[in-house]
């Protein structure tokens, strides 16, 4: 393999600027309760596919779960949908390797999801059959998944699909092991459903952490991958011994794409007994027993999911705990566990309906973010190369922050010809958490070449994927108005904060030493997945990708060539840092 890179020129950029000590102008702004689709949360749709009939997504009925539709027949309220659950059963191959027609079916799926606008959230099994005619019981040994060989070997043919297609997953499920893929009923992983002791040794977890680091190492560092209980992550940091009272995840060590940071969690029996269908249980080792443990688990997870994604589905009715608050602890119990998304097509109408009338707006509008602009001040009058101040207040009213990388905007459009600049925000929307308000201060340098006159100041919070970042249907959307006008331009995806700027002649020259600086493209871009000819950033690329095609990346600052970055053999790929123009 060869890699075949050009550094064409290198230049040194400086800049004399002139300082801003003008006036600011501030708006406030109203929440909206309007309810809109937004990337990477809310109620989700159901798909699986089978590798017995291999049934690609349809692009058409995608796009229909992003308007407003009633999720079943008989549902008394209606979504928009913004995420699809896929299930990818792999019952041929559990003694074979996965084909590469199944592979290339996969990549159709992440292609269709990307021209719909949807992200998916994948999870791999070999069975979902559920047969207890030999038991007695509703289901019975022995349930059809893969030994651990097998499994490892999957895990690394799908590895570079989903790297390549991250741009389009918002989160990715442990399965693999057990019935549907929830580590449970299983025949190589211990089982945990069978007596005498209902328990897993220290082989079972050694086993099923084996699974787990090897997915962690084979899907992209920048996705989280969510664990069916709260207990695997326990052990997956701590140690198979680990106590159901380990300690969560904290602030400090939020987002750093490692093991601990990047396990999240999916409940796939939200509310349906005390523990959750044995979602908060400890499944014991070889020297202790198996026994409920929401004392400890509950709590732990709570705080967890602070920094990580949630999301699951209802599976059973349990009222009235599984009603809305005070009654029960529906909506209640979705806040204090971040909740960011939900299925809609399952348990209903046995839980969701029990919503309706009730907190199901609340709970439409609320999993994971919900950001409301409260605040902006910016500066009135400017001079090319000096600077401008700004300050933002985001309160976030929804039960979780979002949970991937997301870009933060400010850009300038020149009210005369439509040019715009961007300029990066130092802010990480992944800390903008539920129930608090955020404030955001920064000051942008002006380049000296900048043309006088009037410029509407707007705002984008965009996904940083270069296939996403100029897609109004992949940036988020705040919920916020200006008397009773929505700020969010829907063809652009960026936000009109009703301000103008008034870039005047330059009086004298000074030093500019802001830290970020107004360019005529993107400032920093993300490539995972290289689909066109060229990529322009004002400041930096950075990829990891694997060039199918050739391709120039042109940034001011620097390239970045990130580990699984390779360019095949008889591939270009050129690499220039230069101004961007």
């Amino acid at each position: 393999m060869a890699k075949h890179i050009y550094l064409i020129t290198f230049l040194l950029l400086s800049c004399i600027y002139i300082p801003l000590t003008g006036q600011m102008t501030t708006k406030n702004y109203t929440l909206s309760n309007e309810d809109f689709p937004n990337p990477e949360r809310g109620f989700y749709r159901y798909s699986e596919t089978r590798s017995t009939n291999y049934s690609v997504l349809s692009q058409s009925l995608l796009e229909s779960y992003r308007a407003l539709h009633q999720p079943r027949g008989t549902a008394a309220f209606e979504i928009y949908s913004t995420l699809i659950f896929r299930y990818f059963f792999l019952e041929d191959f559990v003694d074979a390797p996965i084909s590469q027609a199944y592979l290339d079916n996969m990549q159709a799926d992440f292609d269709i999801a990307r021209a719909a606008g949807v992200k998916l959230i994948p999870r791999f099994a070999y069975t979902d059959r559920v047969d207890g005619s030999a038991c007695g019981s509703f289901i019975c040994p022995p349930y059809g998944d893969a030994p651990k060989a097998r499994v490892l070997e999957h895990i690394e043919q799908v590895g570079p699909l989903l790297k390549k297609n991250r741009d389009v997953i918002a989160a990715i499920q442990m399965g693999w092991i057990g019935v549907w893929g929830e580590q449970y009923y299983t025949d190589y992983f211990g089982d945990a459903s069978q007596g005498p002791n209902f328990k897993l040794t220290d082989q079972n977890w050694a086993d099923r952490l084996d699974v787990l680091q090897a997915f962690l190492a084979a899907t992209p560092t920048d996705r989280m991958i969510q664990v069916r209980y709260p207990q695997i992550k326990q052990k997956t940091i701590y140690g198979i011994q680990a106590p159901t009272s380990s300690l969560p995840l904290t602030a400090a060590e939020a987002y750093l794409e490692d093991d601990k940071s990047r396990l999240g969690f999916h409940n796939d029996c939200y509310l349906a007994s005390d523990n959750d269908f044995g979602t908060y249980i400890d499944y014991g080792t070889t020297s202790m027993s198996s026994q409920s443990d929401t004392t400890q688990l509950k709590p732990y997870a709570a705080a967890d999911s602070k920094y990580v994604v949630v999301g699951g589905e209802t599976c059973a009715a349990n009222n009235p705990d599984d009603n809305c608050y005070p009654a029960g602890r529906a909506d209640s119990e979705m806040r204090r566990m971040h909740y960011s998304y939900l299925n809609a097509d399952y348990n209903y109408p046995d839980v969701n309906a029990d919503w309706e009338g009730d907190c199901i707006e609340d709970i439409k509008r609320d999993l994971g973010y919900r950001l409301h602009l409260t605040t902006a001040a910016v500066s009135s009058t400017a001079e090319p190369g000096g600077s401008i101040d700004i300050t933002l207040q985001i309160e976030n009213t929804g039960y979780a922050a979002p949970y991937n990388p997301r870009l933060v905007e400010l850009i300038l459009r020149n009210q005369i010809t439509g040019q715009k600049l961007y300029a990066s925000i130092d802010s990480d929307p992944r800390d903008w958490h539920a129930h608090a308000t955020t404030t955001v201060s920064q000051s942008i340098c002006l380049g000296e070449d900048l043309p006088l006159g009037s410029y509407e100041v707007l705002l984008n919070l965009a996904d940083p994927q270069a296939s996403l970042i100029d897609r109004a249907d992949y940036a988020i959307r705040l919920a916020s108005q200006s008397g009773n006008t929505d700020l969010w331009e829907p063809a652009t995806g960026y936000h009109d904060l009703g301000i103008e700027l008034l870039v005047q002649a330059a009086s004298q020259s000074v030093s500019c030493a802001a830290s970020s600086t107004f360019g005529y493209c993107h400032q920093n871009l993300y490539v995972s997945n290289v689909a066109v000819s060229e990529y322009v950033a004002a400041a930096t690329i950075r990829t990891d990708a694997v060039m199918d095609t050739p391709s120039s990346f042109i940034a001011g600052f620097g390239i970045c060539l990130e580990p699984d970055f390779s360019v095949p053999l008889g591939v270009m790929m050129e690499a220039k840092i230069d101004p961007c123009e």
